[in-house]
Formats: C-alpha cells, structure tokens, sequence
C-alpha cells in the first residue's frame, strides 16, 4: 500500500473509533471539577494536576475518556509551559505528555489515540509544539500519533534494575572508587529537610540549569508540593557546608525516576558530586524496594552522548525509543516530519 494511502487509512480507523465507539474524550482545566478517577501513574494524577496549578509559568490539562454511563476508560495528563529567556531572547508556549496515560483495563492505543486527538484540537492553535515522551514501550501509539500529524525523534532511555541485583553489584568498579573517594574526603549526601536545606537545593538547580535551552525547572513552589505530598525526596550533596549536587526523584507504581538534577562538577571536579549524587538516590531507591530507577531526558541518541555513558556506569540497561513531535505551524511540522523521516 503505498505510504499516503496508508496514513490516510490509519486516520480513518482512529477517526472511525472516536466516532463510532461509545467513549467520549473530555478536557478539563481545573483539578476541582475532575470526575473521581483510577490511582495509577504519578505523573497523570489529579494531585499533579493541582500542584501544577498553582505552579507559575505551568498549565495542566487533563484529558479523560468516558463511556455513555459516565464511567471513566482512561485519563491523561498534559501540560503547558511558558518558557522565556533574556539571553538568548526568546519566548514561547509548549505542551508535554510523560507516559501514555492510565486505563481501566490494559492500555488501549485506540483510547490513546481518542485523548490524543482531543488534546491536539484543544491545543494546536494555543502553543508552539506538543511533546509526548517516556512511553513504556517503543511502538506504543505509532499509528495514533503518527494519524494526528506527529513525527517521532529518535530518543535515548535508561533505567536501572533493582530487583535482581543489588545497586553494589551493578555499578562499576572505577565509579564505585571515586564515590569512595569523595565520601572519605567528606562528601555527604542526604535528604532534604530543613528550610536552609531546600534554599541550597534551589538556589544550585536553577544555577547549574539557567543557561541549558532544552532544561525546564519550574519555580522553586513546584518542588515544596512534591515534597509535601510525600511522592518525591529531594537529595542534596555537600562538602564543608556547601551545596555541589542535587537530584529530584519521584515514585511512581513501584519504580523511582530520576526527574532532574544538577551538580557544580567544574568547581568540584575531584569529589564527582553528580556520580556521589546519583548513587545515593540508586541507593535510596533499592532501600524502598522500587522494582527500577528510569532516568528522564537521557537524551538523542548520538554516538557520543556523555550524559548517557555516565548513566550507563551505574550498571543501567540502554534502550532506544521515540520521543513524538508537533508543532503548530503547519510548514514547519511538514519539515520537521520530512527531517526526522525513518
């Protein structure tokens, strides 16, 4: 079948679902007039949704999928970001999707193609580009995304596995030193507890991210709601009373992510604070009897991609998978599909 013949048949089978299957997509604005909805992924949850409201610079939009009785199929979380920046100058609005969402049953990609489809037609004149990254597995939603004019980009995964082997037994010999190393010159890292603790950890994170374009740190109010609802630790690495590394993690159906982190290895470079950082947050994962810690925002997948390798030294398996694409301005998606062609 020739390929435009095909992409017009897979349009027409998700249209043909949306239209003629009895489930209806929804968009809400605000987390208080949700419908009661399935635990499941932290990161589609109505708690969330709420602390993002009252994040600035971040809008949330959920997406739910009922049936004819009002019962819910599945739900999903997305969520606007305004960005801006003096140097270089720039200003502009983008939507990110972590994960396919939750369902009642087994993930369905025709369901995920109807909260899809809705997101787009809410969404598509209101912001730069939607983004949908980390889903589970690599061909999940192709046809879906692919039907409502989304291109993948290749993209790099890792996580460590936690349930076999204990963290000791993963890591590397040569890292396992250096951790040593620093440790024994009197590098700690512990959780955040106190006031004085948590000003360290934001006044670092947003230092060591300010000039990254492709790094999104929400305000420093984001980071005290994840605290507060008990679903993330936040871990600090110091050396005589200053603060080099930190690293945010949450938890999630029973596995940890590696959300952000930052880490002043130039000014420290003979202490590793980002390996003594993330090795305690490994560490701290296993403790709590989480199945595997995943590593956000790994990266393209180049040849050489330095942030990966250092992953890897932890002992982490490497996968390749697709991070999808759209941007609203139809001339520019037309050749960034025709770029990122398989």
């Amino acid at each position: 079948m020739p390929k435009e013949k095909f992409s017009l048949f897979r349009f027409s089978l998700f249209t043909l679902f949306c239209t003629f299957v009895p489930v209806k997509a929804f968009v809400f604005e605000h987390s208080a007039t949700l419908p009661a909805l399935k635990d499941g992924s932290f990161f589609h949850s109505p708690d969330l949704m709420e602390l993002y409201e009252h994040t600035p610079r971040h809008k949330p939009y959920m997406v739910v999928l009922m049936d004819d009785n009002g019962h819910e199929e599945a739900h999903l979380l997305a969520v606007t970001r305004y960005k801006r920046s003096l140097f270089p100058p720039y200003l502009y609005i983008h939507v990110r999707v972590i994960g396919q969402g939750v369902y009642q049953q087994e993930p369905n990609e025709q369901k995920f193609g109807c909260m899809v489809k809705a997101l787009k037609e809410r969404l598509q004149n209101k912001v730069l580009y939607i983004e949908f990254s980390d889903l589970p597995q690599k061909m999940f939603g192709y046809e879906a995304l692919r039907s409502e004019g989304f291109f993948p980009v290749r993209w790099m995964s890792v996580h460590n596995s936690l349930h076999s082997r204990t963290p000791e037994e993963r890591i590397s010999p040569k890292q396992l030193t250096r951790i040593k190393n620093a440790q024994q010159r009197g590098a700690t890292t512990k959780i955040v507890e106190t006031e004085e603790e948590f000003k360290d950890f934001s006044k670092l994170m947003r230092r060591h991210n300010w000039l990254k374009p492709r790094k999104y740190i929400p305000d420093s109010t984001f980071f005290r709601g994840l605290m507060d609802m008990g679903k993330c630790k936040l871990f600090i690495t110091q050396y005589h009373g200053k603060t080099i590394g930190c690293s945010v993690c949450v938890y999630s159906d029973n596995d940890a992510y590696l959300w952000f982190s930052a880490a002043r290895r130039k000014s420290y470079p003979t202490l590793h604070p980002n390996v003594v950082t993330f090795w305690e947050t490994i560490k701290e994962a296993h403790r709590m009897g989480c199945q595997h810690i995943r590593f956000l925002d790994v990266g393209l997948p180049f040849r050489k991609n330095p942030y990966r390798d250092f992953i890897l030294r932890f002992g982490g398996k490497e996968v390749s998978t697709y991070r999808w694409f759209r941007i609203s301005i139809r001339w520019v998606n037309s050749i960034a599909s025709w770029l990122w062609r398989e």
